[in-house]
């Protein structure tokens, strides 16, 4: 089977829930966002994540880099959409076909790079502190 690897930046939040699926899923979109849009490499995520994502009270100033492969079939059903410079490329994935698309997700989703912004000061979470663990060790 062929598959693509595609690459999503996260915060705090998107973190946990991913984990309280044993990384294998991506949670359901809020009501307010109705595309969930995975990018096609991960130079574009890791400046998703360095520069947004650590500036986001929300993501608790956590960037993350997630990668995972999804089947090629799932990944041709849905459009490539350049958001502007050469390697801004998402895949657009309406909301409504999220539960569709984690379910072509083939095996687990992983962490590859953890970005901590200035307003950072301490996360609540065990999974979180492993990673920032991990960070540290590096």
């Amino acid at each position: 089977m062929k598959t693509r690897t595609l690459y999503r930046p996260i915060g705090e939040k998107e973190l946990i829930l991913i984990s309280d699926s044993n990384f294998t899923r991506f949670p359901p979109r809020l009501e307010w966002q109705p595309i969930f849009y995975p990018v096609l490499n991960e130079a574009y995520a890791s400046e998703i994540a360095s520069q947004w994502n650590t500036k986001d009270e929300f993501g608790n100033y956590l960037g993350f880099v997630t990668a995972f492969d999804i089947s090629e079939a799932e990944f041709l059903k849905y459009k490539v959409e350049n958001v502007g410079g050469k390697i801004h490329n998402e895949l657009w994935v309406p909301a409504e076909d999220l539960e569709t698309f984690n379910q072509a997700i083939i095996g687990s989703i992983k962490i590859t790079k953890v970005f901590v912004g200035y307003q950072f000061k301490n996360s609540e979470h065990q999974i979180v502190n492993e990673f920032l663990e991990k960070l540290k060790e590096a």
